[in-house]
């Protein structure tokens, strides 16, 4: 028996079949992200993950063997700082296009990005989800007394 929805549920659920593999997808993508640094006289050479973790630490050479301590570590924070920023550049390409019109990459990685522009009338999100989350209320659903 087919009831009135049953073809909007088929399409949200091919269309969250979709949006699942896409993820799958992305989520491989990111594990794979990696971003490599040396400084300039080839002292050290760090390798970092998408978030910037720290993945491996090289000495090609000798010379770190005559750098101070602290010159160093500030060789491997420099490096590694760079090693970061190719990283996030890579991780921002990656998911930039993924992310709904009007959310910027950066913004939402430092938690100052404006979520409310995802349920913006131009986004992909379903009228019947902008409703929801705007009222609460299933739309065409009667609300009871006791519902409410």
């Amino acid at each position: 028996m087919n009831l009135p929805f049953d073809g909007e549920v088929e399409a949200l659920m091919e269309a969250y079949q979709r949006r699942r593999a896409r993820t799958a997808e992305l989520q491989q993508k990111i594990r794979e992200i990696s971003a490599t640094a040396s400084n300039p006289r080839q002292t050290v050479k760090v390798t970092v993950g998408a978030q910037g973790d720290l993945v491996g630490i090289e000495f090609p050479t000798d010379a770190y063997k005559r750098m101070a301590p602290k010159e160093l570590v500030e060789a491997i924070m420099s490096v590694a700082a760079e090693a970061k920023t190719q990283a996030q550049s890579a991780l921002r390409e990656l998911m930039q296009p993924e992310l709904p019109a009007g959310l910027d990459f950066d913004d939402l990685v430092q938690g100052k990005a404006d979520l409310s522009k995802a349920l913006s009338e131009g986004s992909s999100v379903p009228e019947a989800v902008r409703d929801y989350v705007a009222t609460g209320r299933v739309p065409g659903r009667m609300v009871r007394e006791s519902d409410g």
